[in-house]
């Protein structure tokens, strides 16, 4: 056996710089893998994050929900004093003041979420990888920034403060 050369479990002779090569591109790919999955568990906590973060009422007006009819409910008996009307039927719902992130009133801004992990191999043989959520409500832009009639309620800041803890846990794991 020369130098730099070993026998393997086969019993078979194998340069150490081809073993070694061949390994750290086994551990590699291994520790690439569990990137990209950590990248799916990112989404899932921006996900959680955006659900706590758009969970409630504003407090801001309150204005008849439109296209409702009937009783009303215990939630909109709490309303009626701060309405200034006579409801004749219907529910009621607070919306959020400017710089509040947006009440609640019919659940979509806050149903409505994609998540994507996209990973890409970067030049030292590593991946990067993109961990994101959108909103699928052609109205969230609007609510983020304002519009000429409607004073911005941004919330795409406060979700990424909120996941960002839970983010770093994710990332900081040691890689095993």
């Amino acid at each position: 056996m020369g130098t730099g050369e070993y026998v393997n479990k086969s019993g078979n002779t194998v340069q150490v710089e081809r073993a070694i090569k061949a390994k750290v591109a086994e551990m590699t790919e291994s520790i690439n893998r569990k990137v990209v999955a950590r990248g799916t568990r990112a989404v899932n906590a921006l996900r959680n994050a955006e659900l706590r973060v758009l969970k409630g009422q504003g407090s801001g007006r309150v204005y008849k929900k439109p296209d409702t009819y009937g009783a009303a409910s215990k939630a909109t008996r709490k309303l009626l004093g701060d309405y200034g009307h006579r409801l004749r039927g219907g529910q009621l719902y607070r919306a959020s003041a400017p710089g509040e992130v947006p009440a609640r009133r019919t659940g979509n801004l806050r149903m409505h979420w994609n998540g994507r992990v996209e990973s890409a191999a970067a030049s030292d043989g590593g991946v990067t990888v993109i961990a994101e959520i959108e909103s699928q409500e052609r109205y969230a832009a609007d609510l983020e920034h304002g519009t000429k009639k409607i004073a911005p309620r941004p919330f795409v800041e406060r979700i990424k403060k909120e996941a960002e803890p839970e983010i770093r846990k994710i990332y900081s794991r040691a890689y095993r």
